[in-house]
């Protein structure tokens, strides 16, 4: 399972760079507004900025909600970095705008994703992945790592080149229970990521060491 971080924050995405085990970065509207972006030439120089860092997909939104600025967008995204993965919603207008832009070989993320049947229209639209979003499912009482695993579970069934990325991931455990239900991708906060590293034993043992050795070296 490849690891993605869902950020627009420069600094974040340099240091998980530095680890070494990130694979792609996604954002969205809410991210770089997060971030103080918010004139489209400064949310373009942000893209760029990051695609600098990270050599994997990068996953970019579009904001209109209509078909022909979604594919206007898209076109003009896919012409910024050497990686870029549209981000297209669930939507009627989505879908019909991810037709067009598969066709051109634009490489396209549906986001927003629900429900199997919105992935199964993805996936035969020509998405290249689709992005269940976990922890908004939970949030409403339902099992979000469910629908990733039914999704799963029936893409392979029918051979579809679609990947699964699990999405809105709110906890290391969520990244576990991605893995072991089979998806492609996770992508995830800096927050996080950092979480997957740390266990207090790690931290106990390597005080022990230290301690053990500062000891023998009196």
């Amino acid at each position: 399972m490849k690891i993605f971080l869902d950020t627009a924050n420069i600094d974040e995405i340099r240091q998980g760079a530095r680890l070494g085990a990130v694979h792609g970065v996604t954002t969205n509207p809410s991210l770089a507004a997060k971030e103080g972006i918010g004139a489209a030439s400064a949310y373009k120089a942000a893209v760029q900025e990051i695609a600098d860092i990270i050599d994997g997909p990068i996953s970019v939104e579009v904001v209109s909600t209509d078909v022909e600025g979604m594919i206007s967008e898209g076109r003009d995204i896919a012409e910024w970095i050497p990686n870029p993965w549209v981000k297209l919603p669930s939507t009627t207008e989505g879908l019909e705008a991810m037709a067009t832009l598969t066709r051109d070989n634009i490489k396209v993320n549906q986001t927003l994703c629900f429900s199997v049947n919105q992935a199964l229209l993805g996936a035969h639209c020509g998405a290249t992945a689709v992005s269940p979003f976990v922890g908004r499912l939970d949030d409403i009482g339902h099992d979000g790592m469910q629908l990733v695993r039914d999704i799963v579970e029936i893409f392979r069934q029918y051979n579809l080149k679609t990947e699964v990325l699990a999405a809105s991931l709110r906890h290391p455990l969520h990244c576990i229970q991605a893995a072991k239900v089979g998806a492609d991708i996770a992508t995830m906060p800096f927050s996080v990521f950092g979480q997957m590293l740390k266990h207090p034993l790690t931290d106990a043992g390597q005080a022990r060491f230290l301690q053990d050795w500062n000891k023998a070296s009196k």
